[in-house]
C-alpha cells in the first residue's frame, strides 16, 4: 500500500500558469480539456489531448508547454501500471528542462521518474530523482511531500530510522501544519514507519492522519489510513484489523480506486476464513484480471496515439517542404529546373512509399512474432498456475493455515510470472540507462542455481553506438539467457565484452549439457538469435563441441 498513498507530482498545482505572449490559445485548449478528462478518470482521452498539446508546444518551439504535456503524459501512464512507458516520457524531457524557465518542470519530471522508480520498488534510485527534485525550484509544501516520498522509499528498504528522521521535522514545520492534507500525510506515513520499526508511538500517529483525513473529508487519503490500520492491527487484534480493511475497502469501491481495493481485499483475506475467504479471493482475481484488460488496452491506445501523432507530424513537415516547392517553381519558370524539381520530388515520394511499406512489413512481421511468443509463454508458464491455483482455491479448505500459505504463495508465483513475462517484452531503453537495464535483465536470471558473470561491459562506449544495435545485443542476450535457463542445466553463465577495430565483440560461456540438446534447438530457439545478428551484417558462430558446455560468440561492425 506504500506505493499507492504517496503523493503526486505538483503538475495539478501549475495547470493554468502560463502567461506568453505569443499566441497559445490552441495550446491552452488541449491542456485543458486534456485535464477535465484526467479529473474524470478517462485516460484515454486524456493522454490524447495532453499529447495533441505536447504536437501543438513543439511547432511553436515552446519548451514550457512541451515538458508540461510531457509530465502528464508520463502521469497517465503511471497510473494505469506502465512505468517502463512512463520512463521513457520523462526522460523525454531531460533535455528540454536543462533551459527551461518553467520552474515546475524540473519538479514534475524528478517526481514523476521517483515514483516510477518506487512503484517497481526501485528504492535507490526512487530517492536520487526525488533529491533531485528537491534542488529544483519549488515551494515548502512541495518539498515536504517529497521528503515523505523519500522516506517512504528508506522505509521499504527497512531504514526505519532514516525514514522517521526525515519526517519528524516536517510535523514542527507552520506551512506543513497549515496544509491540512500534506500534514496529514505526514502524520500518517509516520506512524506507518513507527510501526514497521516495532515502536509503540505508531498507533498514535496513525490515529492522528486519520482524524485530520476525516475532518477535512480527504477520502482518497483515508483509504491510506484505513489501510495502515489494518496493518497495525493484523498482528494485534484481527476484528479491528478487519473492520479498518474492509472500511478502506468500500471508500476503495466508491472512489473507483482499483489498486487500492485489491490492496484492501489482500488485508482482508488475511483476515478471514472458510467461503469468506474463498470468495474475497475469487474477487481478488476477478479485479485485477478486469484492471490488466483496461491497462493492457489504454497500453496500446497510447503507442497508437503517439503513432499518429508522429505520423501526423511528419505529414505537416512534407506540407511544408511541398508549398516552398510550388514558391520556387511560381518564381522560375525554367522548363530543366522544373522538370529536376519533378523528378526529385518522385523519386523522393517512390524512395518514402517504399520505405515506409518495408517498414510496415518489419513491423508487423515483428508484432506478429511477438505475440505468438507471449501466447505461448501465457499458456506454458501462466495458465497453468492460475488454473491449479483456482482448483486449489475451490477444493481445499481454505481455513487452515497451511492452506492458506499455500495459496498466497501461489499468487506470488503467478504473480512473478506475469511480471518476468512483462519485462522480457517489455520496450528496450536505448538511452542513458541502458547499461544499467542490460545489467539488470542479465542479473535477474541469477538465482542459487546459476551465477551469471560478465567482464568488460563497463568498458564499451555504448553512448555511440547505434540504438538499432543496442536493441540487438540487450534481445540476443535475453534469449540466450532464457534458452540457457529452460534447456542447458548450467551453473555458471560468463559474458564477455571487447571492442576493437571498430567491432563489438561478445562471447557468451556456460558449463551446460552443450551439444547433446543445443544442435537440436539451434533451429528453433535460437532462430531469432541467428536472424538478429545477420540483420546487422554481423557474424556469430556457435562452439557445440560435446562435453564442453555451451559456447557461442558474435560480433556487430560499430
Amino acid at each position: 500500500m506504500t506505493t499507492l498513498f504517496f503523493t503526486q507530482s505538483c503538475e495539478k498545482k501549475n495547470q493554468k500558469n502560463y502567461k506568453k505572449k505569443t499566441d497559445v490559445t490552441e495550446i491552452n485548449s488541449f491542456l485543458a480539456i486534456g485535464h477535465k478528462h484526467y479529473e474524470n478518470e478517462e485516460f484515454d482521452s486524456s493522454y490524447y489531448y495532453y499529447n495533441k498539446a505536447k504536437f501543438a508546444s513543439e511547432l511553436k518551439k515552446d519548451t514550457s508547454r512541451i515538458i508540461h504535456s510531457l509530465s502528464w503524459l508520463a502521469q497517465i501512464q503511471r497510473n494505469l501500471g506502465d512505468y517502463s512507458g512512463s520512463e521513457s516520457t520523462s526522460i523525454e524531457a531531460f533535455p528540454l528542462i536543462e533551459n527551461s524557465k518553467y520552474l515546475y518542470g524540473e519538479t514534475n519530471i524528478y517526481m514523476g521518474l521517483g515514483n516510477n522508480f518506487l512503484n517497481i520498488f526501485d528504492n535507490d534510485n526512487a530517492i536520487y530523482y526525488y533529491k533531485k527534485a528537491i534542488n529544483s525550484k519549488t515551494d515548502e509544501v512541495i518539498k515536504a511531500d517529497i521528503k515523505n516520498n523519500i522516506s517512504i522509499a528508506y522505509t521499504e528498504k527497512g531504514d526505519y530510522q532514516k525514514a522517521i528522521q526525515t519526517l519528524l521535522p516536517l510535523i514542527l514545520k507552520k506551512e506543513i501544519i497549515d496544509n491540512a492534507k500534506t500534514f496529514a500525510r505526514i502524520n500518517d506515513n509516520l506512524g506507518r514507519t513507527y510501526e514497521k520499526s516495532g515502536s509503540s508511538k505508531a498507533l498514535f500517529y496513525l490515529n492522528k492522519g486519520l482524524k485530520i483525513r476525516t475532518q477535512i473529508k480527504d477520502n482518497w487519503g483515508l483509504i491510506s489510513s484505513y489501510y495502515n490500520l489494518s496493518e497495525y492491527y493484523r498482528t494485534r487484534n484481527s476484528t479491528l484489523s478487519n473492520k479498518y480493511a474492509l472500511i478502506g475497502y468500500k471508500k476503495a469501491t466508491k472512489l473507483n480506486a482499483v489498486d487500492d481495493r485489491l490492496q484492501c481485499l489482500k488485508s482482508i483475506i488475511k483476515n478471514t476464513r472458510g467461503n469468506k475467504s474463498k470468495k474475497y479471493s475469487l474477487l481478488y482475481f476477478k479485479i485485477n484480471d478486469s484492471i490488466n484488460k483496461v491497462r493492457l488496452k489504454s497500453k496500446n491506445q497510447f503507442a497508437k496515439i503517439k503513432y499518429d501523432s508522429s505520423k501526423e507530424k511528419d505529414e505537416n513537415i512534407k506540407l511544408k517542404a511541398q508549398k516552398v516547392l510550388q514558391l520556387e517553381q511560381q518564381q522560375n519558370r525554367n522548363f530543366y529546373l522544373y522538370l529536376g524539381i519533378g523528378i526529385i520530388i518522385l523519386t523522393s515520394i517512390l524512395i518514402s512509399n517504399f520505405l515506409i511499406a518495408n517498414n510496415k512489413r518489419e513491423k508487423i512481421k515483428a508484432s506478429y512474432t511477438t505475440e505468438i511468443r507471449i501466447a505461448k509463454k501465457l499458456h506454458d508458464e501462466l495458465a497453468n498456475d492460475v488454473y491449479h491455483t483456482m482448483a486449489f482455491a475451490e477444493t481445499q479448505d481454505l481455513s487452515t493455515a497451511q492452506n492458506k500459505e499455500i495459496l498466497l504463495t501461489n499468487l506470488d508465483t503467478i504473480y512473478s510470472r506475469t511480471r518476468n513475462i512483462s519485462k522480457e517484452n517489455s520496450i528496450v531503453e536505448v538511452g542513458p540507462l541502458f547499461l544499467p537495464r542490460i545489467k539488470e535483465m542479465m542479473s535477474s536470471f541469477n538465482n542459487n542455481e546459476v551465477n551469471i558473470l560478465t567482464n568488460g561491459i563497463d568498458t564499451i562506449n555504448w553512448t555511440s553506438l547505434e540504438d538499432n544495435k543496442k536493441i540487438t545485443v540487450y534481445r540476443v542476450l535475453q534469449e540466450l539467457l532464457v534458452n540457457m535457463k529452460k534447456h542447458s542445466q548450467s551453473t555458471l553463465v560468463v559474458i564477455t565484452f571487447k571492442k576493437n577495430d571498430n567491432k563489438l565483440k561478445i562471447y557468451y560461456t556456460d558449463n551446460g549439457i552443450g551439444a547433446a540438446f543445443e544442435e537440436k534447438k539451434l533451429k528453433n530457439g535460437l532462430h531469432n538469435v541467428v536472424n538478429r545478428i545477420q540483420a546487422l551484417k554481423g557474424i556469430i558462430i556457435f562452439d557445440t563441441k560435446s562435453n564442453r558446455g555451451f559456447k557461442v560468440s558474435f560480433m556487430l561492425p560499430t
